[in-house]
C-alpha cells in the first residue's frame, strides 16, 4: 500500500471591512474559490447579519465574562476570523483551517494600514468605501507577505 502525503497550503481567502452600521467599507478576495451565488451587497448583509448575530450570542451564553468577546469560529472549509476595533470597525478574515489565529494580523491591518492610509488621509472621508489605491495596494503586499498566504492554496 502506498500512502500519499499531501503538504498542508495555507492560505487567505477573504477580507471585509464594516463600519458600525453594518456598511462594508471594503472587501478583497485572494483564494476564494467558490461564489455565494448572490449579489456583492447581498454577501456583505449576510456576513453582517451573521457577524451580529454570533456576538449576540456569545456574549449572552459565556459563562465568563469575556473580555475579547467573539474572535472566531471554524466550518469544515474554512476559518472566519474577526477583530472588531473600540470605534466600532469590524475586521473580518476568512482562512484555510490551518490559519489558528490572525488577530494579530487584523490588528495590524487596523492600526498600520488603515489609520496610516484612510485615517490619516485628508482625501480620504471616513465611513465612506475605502477606494484608496495606496490602501488597497499595501494591503495586498502585506496578505501576499504573510507566512500563511499561499496563492496555489488548495
Amino acid at each position: 500500500m502506498r500512502i500519499i502525503q499531501q503538504e498542508e497550503k495555507m492560505t487567505v481567502h477573504n477580507l471585509y471591512i464594516f463600519d458600525r452600521n453594518g456598511n462594508c467599507l471594503y472587501y478583497n478576495e485572494w483564494n476564494r474559490k467558490k461564489q455565494a451565488g448572490i449579489s456583492k451587497e447581498e454577501e456583505y448583509k449576510l456576513m453582517y447579519g451573521m457577524l451580529f448575530s454570533i456576538r449576540s450570542f456569545v456574549s449572552k451564553m459565556s459563562p465568563l465574562d469575556m473580555k475579547d468577546g467573539f474572535l472566531s469560529f471554524q466550518t469544515s472549509k474554512y476559518r472566519l476570523h474577526y477583530y472588531e476595533t473600540p470605534t466600532g470597525l469590524k475586521f473580518v478574515m476568512n482562512t484555510d483551517l490551518s490559519v489558528s489565529n490572525a488577530r494579530e494580523t487584523l490588528q495590524h491591518i487596523y492600526s498600520n494600514l488603515y489609520v496610516e492610509y484612510i485615517v490619516k488621509n485628508p482625501v480620504c472621508v471616513l465611513g465612506n468605501t475605502l477606494d484608496s489605491e495606496l490602501f488597497s495596494s499595501r494591503l495586498d503586499a502585506f496578505i501576499r507577505a504573510l507566512p500563511y498566504y499561499s496563492p496555489r492554496a488548495a
